[in-house]
Parts: C-alpha cells; sequence; structure tokens
C-alpha cells in the first residue's frame, strides 16, 4: 500500500504532528507537557521521542548528506543543544535547501522528512 507523503509508516498520527512533538521536545518541552498540548496519549508520544533520540545522529547525518546534495554551497546548521536538536536543524536545513534548489513556494520540513526517509524516520532499521 502506498502511504502518502504526510504519513510515517506505522504511524497513526500526521508526521507534522509527530514533528512537532519532536521540536517540542528539542526546545527543551517535557513529554507530559507535550502530549497534553498535542491531545495525544502521553506513552505515544514518549514513544515518538525515544525512538527519535535514540536514532538522532545517523538522522543527523542522512538530512546533511541531503542538505549537501540539494545545495551548491550549504550552511551547515551550527551545534545545538542535543543531538536530538541537531537533527532536527539538518532535517530543517535540507527542507530549506529543497526549497531554494526547486523553487518551490513552500517545502513542508515533515512532507521532506516523510518523503527522503521513505516513510519510515520512527521506523526500526532507518536509517
Amino acid at each position: 500500500m502506498l502511504l502518502p507523503v504526510v504519513l510515517l509508516v506505522r504511524r497513526a498520527d500526521a508526521a507534522v504532528v509527530i514533528g512537532s512533538a519532536l521540536a517540542a521536545k528539542a526546545a527543551g518541552g517535557g513529554y507530559r507537557s507535550i502530549a497534553a498540548a498535542l491531545s495525544r496519549p502521553v506513552d505515544t508520544v514518549r514513544g515518538w521521542i525515544r525512538r527519535f533520540a535514540g536514532r538522532a545522529e545517523p538522522v543527523r547525518g542522512v538530512f546533511t548528506v541531503w542538505l549537501r546534495a540539494l545545495d551548491p554551497d550549504p550552511v551547515m546548521p551550527e551545534p545545538a543543544a542535543s543531538s536530538c536538536a541537531d537533527a532536527l536543524c539538518a532535517i530543517e536545513a535540507a527542507a530549506r535547501a529543497a526549497a531554494r534548489r526547486f523553487v518551490l513556494p513552500m517545502v513542508s520540513v515533515w512532507e521532506l522528512a516523510v518523503a527522503i526517509s521513505g516513510g519510515r524516520l520512527l521506523a526500526p532499521g532507518w536509517p
């Protein structure tokens, strides 16, 4: 079955919701407050955050490679407060590079993340 570019494999929530949770965590939020803000179960949000945190460095690497491929003279993201924040900065930088490269009015960060990961951003075995 083909999934739209707004969904991750084996996740019931849209990628933008999951991305919002990850961004809130990178900004210093706790999973309980994030879950309450998104009206999602605490265990679900905690699972997203744990899964992403466990692979943040390889994810950062994948999106940094894509940033370099999309931009002939990329500005590499500065180190952030955590490995999760570093990975999110790389994802956002790759999305900006794609928007510039293909002259797109709007490239959703999370649609790009889903497309690059093949929907497997939080799936076991990726990257």
